[in-house]
């Protein structure tokens, strides 16, 4: 999928690498690379994922994917947004810096964590048991 820039949460990653329901419907809205813009905080916590799920090999083939999209490194400016959203959304630390920099570079961000529900700018594909 093309169109306006979107930041792909942690949650979302995991439920479409592990091929469930929800995953099905979020790699529907999945963005291209050129506008599938990846946190950095983003990749070390799938990295963490990949690697104690699926092992070493798998993680560097995803992250390797991830290097071809749009990563945004974590900046001042993003470290003190997220530190906002946080106080205004309670959002955890890891959270609010996804939330952040989708916010500072204008994109949407497309979850499965029901935390970021009613949020602006949020695109929640809620978990199915």
């Amino acid at each position: 999928m093309s169109g306006p820039r979107c930041v792909v949460d942690t949650s979302a990653w995991i439920e479409w690498l592990t091929g469930s329901t929800t995953g099905e419907a979020v790699g529907k809205q999945f963005p291209g690379r050129s506008h599938c813009v990846v946190p950095t905080i983003v990749q070390l916590e799938l990295s963490k994922w990949l690697v104690r799920e699926v092992g070493e090999a798998q993680s560097d083939e995803v992250i390797a994917y991830t290097q071809k999209c749009v990563v945004v490194p974590l900046d001042t400016s993003i470290a003190l947004l997220a530190a906002e959203l946080h106080r205004e959304y309670r959002l955890a630390t890891a959270d609010a810096i996804v939330y952040a920099t989708a916010r500072q570079v204008g994109a949407q961000l497309l979850t499965c964590d029901a935390h970021f529900g009613g949020l602006p700018e949020v695109r929640l594909f809620s978990k199915t048991a």
